[in-house]
């Protein structure tokens, strides 16, 4: 396993600051950062991450504090697995608030969603600003991913019309931002076979771009329905009958559901893959890029399995 490195803010800050000591607190907070003892706080080692403590480390000097800022690939007396269990036990505190206000509002069996649409809303936004300071994937986020999912399902809703391509031409394509395997797979689809021109953008919430076509959201058209996927919604909103496009269904559902009902197992390298270049600093745009060419060798080789070989001479 490769050796992890680590970023330590070692700071102390005057006896009479309560407004800058809560600052920090917040800032710390903010970014995700766990504490290691009394006055030092650690970050996985990130360039994003490393100017983000040199900011914070300057702010407290020019407040009469001090800072020291540690690039460390051993934390005397604490493993890596140790504070990879710090992160994800403070990631799930986050969670586990999200999930105290988002329980009340699921709908009981056959009624509409409790939920307005800004409340959904709101929680998304939480949860997102979780999920980007998650750096060791707490287990935590799917509960929180699926409730939410819930939340903007409306079982007494009449089953969907389909939508006619025509009409979904040189449009702007909202979703989440770090996209993992559904969302990755529904922008490859939407490109490849629905809006060649596409273009994609990323926000917490719709309202972020008015104009564009959200999807893979919560509580929006093009999202999970009843016990579909995104990626599924999408293959039969848009009447698309491809027998490679249903295998690539079947896995990302299994990958995004964790059901188990096809009983696939290649999503999860997908998901793995992804994960890892949110983890390598990869802009959104750049795992949509290299995830269309995933997609693209993963669409080849299912749709051409099943044929005989041909028979050399």
């Amino acid at each position: 396993m490769e050796k992890l490195s680590w970023l330590l803010l070692l700071h102390s800050l005057p006896a009479k600051s309560g407004a800058l000591r809560l600052s920090v607190w917040r800032q710390l907070k903010r970014l995700g950062a766990v504490p290691l003892k009394t006055s030092a706080s650690v970050l996985p080692d990130r360039p994003d991450l490393y100017e983000s403590f040199q900011w914070l480390g300057q702010r407290v000097r020019e407040q009469g504090g001090n800072a020291t800022l540690v690039r460390a690939n051993d934390v005397d007396g604490v493993s890596d697995d140790d504070l990879k269990e710090m992160f994800q036990k403070a990631r799930a505190v986050d969670y586990g608030e999200i999930l105290e206000a988002a329980r009340p509002l699921l709908p009981a069996k056959g009624k509409k969603a409790k939920a307005t649409p800004e409340e959904i809303e709101k929680l998304a936004a939480q949860f997102q600003g979780v999920r980007q300071i998650d750096f060791f994937d707490c287990p935590k986020a799917t509960e929180v991913e699926r409730l939410l999912k819930q939340l903007g399902e409306s079982p007494a809703t009449a089953p969907s019309k389909p939508l006619a391509l025509k009409n979904y031409q040189k449009r702007t394509w909202l979703t989440r931002p770090r996209p993992e395997v559904d969302r990755v797979g529904s922008a490859w689809l939407i490109q490849r076979f629905i809006d060649p021109q596409a273009t994609f953008v990323f926000a917490t919430a719709p309202t972020a771009y008015p104009e564009a076509l959200p999807y893979d959201m919560v509580g929006v058209e093009l999202g999970h329905q009843g016990d579909d996927c995104t990626f599924e919604t999408l293959l039969k909103r848009f009447s698309l009958d491809d027998p490679g496009l249903k295998k690539i269904a079947a896995i990302i559902h299994d990958a995004d559901l964790k059901d188990g009902r096809f009983g696939t197992h290649e999503g999860a390298g997908l998901l793995a893959i992804f994960r890892g270049w949110a983890q390598m600093n990869w802009s959104d745009h750049d795992i949509l890029t290299r995830g269309f060419e995933c997609f693209d060798a993963l669409h080849r080789q299912l749709s051409t399995r099943t044929h005989k070989p041909s028979k050399t001479q």
